[in-house]
């Protein structure tokens, strides 16, 4: 279990997405609102190195915010990783 502790994975929260064009972002100042493409009860998605690997829920924790899992999402075994022995 050892080797397991100096693995780094990044781990991203996407709460929903926007477009709009450059010089509107470049214009917006502090406590500019950026509307997203979902509502409150939606879920976010979860990516472990830019894959999404869940979706989950926002909840409050105290002050904190923290996210539930909802749904683990499974990979087709042609699209995961490969060692040299074989697929992880």
């Amino acid at each position: 279990m050892a080797t397991f502790d100096e693995i780094n994975v990044d781990i991203s929260v996407v709460l929903g997405e926007s477009e709009m064009p450059v010089h509107q972002l470049l214009r917006m100042g502090r406590g500019a609102v950026i509307d997203l493409d979902v509502s409150e009860d939606d879920d976010v998605k979860i990516y472990a190195n830019n894959t999404l690997v869940a979706k989950g829920q926002v909840v409050l924790l105290g002050e904190r915010i923290g996210i539930s899992i909802t749904e683990v999402l499974m990979r087709a075994p042609d699209q995961r990783p490969m060692r040299s022995d074989g697929p992880l």
